[in-house]
């Protein structure tokens, strides 16, 4: 018999009580940060224009400026020397000064407002936005980087410089593009601290990184770090839970890196076995031989008599290879997260085990945490409801899948310096080698005209049971 108890926490400022019988592991850390200091947020655009969207008619015709090129705007000498600032300490933001030619700016702001001046200082502030907003990392040396940064559809560069030059606040326009996660702030810090170069280094690459993500990752999401092995679930700027995982073992099983939406979460899935066991290491042929052995393991299997295509899956069961839950985050790769059997892996230090999906503790409790967010009606009457149906949903043994509604999306991210779930900030083993190419990259002049989306190809991964 399975002990019962409550279990109580706060999701978004309301205390959830749950049963304990869904929540037989153990409990991990958990993690509190203070939410990130105000910011000048950049105002978005929605229609996605790179520029300055045009003035309402006039009833009475008024001289106007002509901008041909919204990348070419006008500039005051005050504005021009406020950007020349920003460039000579943009290296706390881990950028390298140069590449934005203070030198030719600085030659145009002493010849006096012309052309030249303009196209200097419009030129500089587009690089700035760029890479503060996008990364300056190209897309080549990103490995595994599939995420596509809606951020430049959002903030454009025109719309922003034509906002800056309005209301004269260059440096303010362009420090408002900064991730505004709190651990971008806190490597920042660190940076202004570190004199040691190598170190130094690490840090500016790990800052990129952070602008490879959206700006602003949502009000809630899921985020894991897979160097750290950890999962964080945070609500309104605030973790308020944090899992162990365990992720892809180096090489073409290494988990990639994603931004996707959770869509449903699976309560006692089945898991359809991947071909590479069926056929490869023979299960197809022992299921079908062997019908007692293949119904004691939740197996079953059947062959196509045209194609003689056999096809396996296990059943919902304590045995199951995926555990007793998965989220449902459709993507061309096959990753998810979800449960296992196996949780004494856990406990290990190294955990890059798995054949690319991310494995997570205390899952069913995640889960049953989901389901609750996901409620559209997010009231204490709807919560509970979703609570009590969800724990029976997920101690049923059927397979069952719950709908999220509410968005919810899950960031699979890579970094080898940044906060962990205690708060501090460390450094974190490069499992799969992905620091070298984007330190690299810091050492090559500036790449103009960066592709938005990687070109490599999409590797899908199947989750197994075959490593322990």
């Amino acid at each position: 018999m399975i002990k019962r108890f409550k279990r109580a926490w706060m999701v978004g400022g309301i205390v959830l009580s749950v049963p304990g019988a869904a929540f037989a592991q153990d409990k991990g850390p958990e993690n509190l940060l203070p939410p990130p200091p105000p910011v000048v947020t950049p105002a978005p655009v929605t229609n996605g224009a790179d520029g300055v969207t045009a003035a309402e008619p006039q009833a009475i015709a008024t001289p106007v400026v002509q901008q041909v090129d919204p990348m070419v705007q006008v500039w005051s000498l005050a504005d021009a020397r406020a950007l020349l600032g920003v460039i000579t300490s943009i290296g706390s933001e881990g950028l390298e000064p140069a590449d934005y030619q203070p030198d030719a700016l600085r030659a145009a702001i002493a010849t006096g407002p012309s052309d030249a001046l303009n196209q200097a200082a419009s030129r500089s502030f587009a690089w700035l936005v760029e890479d503060l907003r996008d990364g300056r990392t190209p897309m080549e040396d990103r490995i595994q980087w599939f995420v596509v940064d809606p951020d430049p559809d959002l903030y454009p560069t025109g719309k922003v410089m034509a906002d800056a030059l309005a209301t004269h606040t260059i440096a303010a326009s362009l420090f408002a593009l900064n991730p505004s996660n709190p651990d971008y702030a806190k490597l920042r810090d660190a940076l202004a601290e570190t004199i040691d170069p190598a170190a130094r280094r690490l840090i500016e690459a790990n800052m990129d990184r952070w602008r490879w993500l959206p700006r602003d990752l949502g009000q809630q999401y899921l985020i894991t770090n897979v160097p750290e092995y950890q999962l964080r679930l945070t609500v309104n700027d605030q973790i308020i839970s944090t899992y162990k995982t365990i992720v892809g073992k180096p090489g073409r099983t290494a988990t990639p890196q994603l931004a996707e939406q959770v869509e449903g979460v699976i309560f006692n899935p089945t898991w359809t076995v991947p071909q590479s066991i069926v056929k490869g290491e023979g299960l197809g042929t022992k299921v079908l031989t062997n019908p007692t052995w293949a119904k004691a393991a939740g197996y079953k299997g059947w062959k196509d008599p045209k194609t003689g295509f056999v096809t396996v899956v296990q059943q919902p069961g304590a045995n199951n290879s995926l555990g007793l839950m998965k989220l449902d985050m459709p993507n061309p790769h096959a990753i998810f997260l979800h449960d296992t059997p196996a949780r004494s892996l856990f406990n290990r230090d190294n955990r890059a085990l798995s054949h690319g999906c991310i494995r997570t503790e205390r899952a069913q409790e995640l889960a049953i945490t989901l389901a609750i967010l996901g409620n559209l009606a997010n009231t204490p009457e709807t919560r509970k409801e979703a609570a009590d149906e969800a724990v029976a949903i997920s101690t049923s043994g059927k397979y069952t899948r719950v709908p999220i509604e509410k968005q919810m999306p899950v960031y699979i991210t890579y970094f080898t310096m940044g906060t962990d779930i205690d708060g501090n900030l460390r450094q974190f083993d490069d499992i799969y080698d992905r620091d070298a190419p984007v330190l690299a990259s810091f050492d090559q002049p500036r790449e103009a005209n960066r592709a938005r989306k990687t070109s490599e190809k999409v590797v899908e991964i199947v989750d197994d049971l075959q490593t322990n």
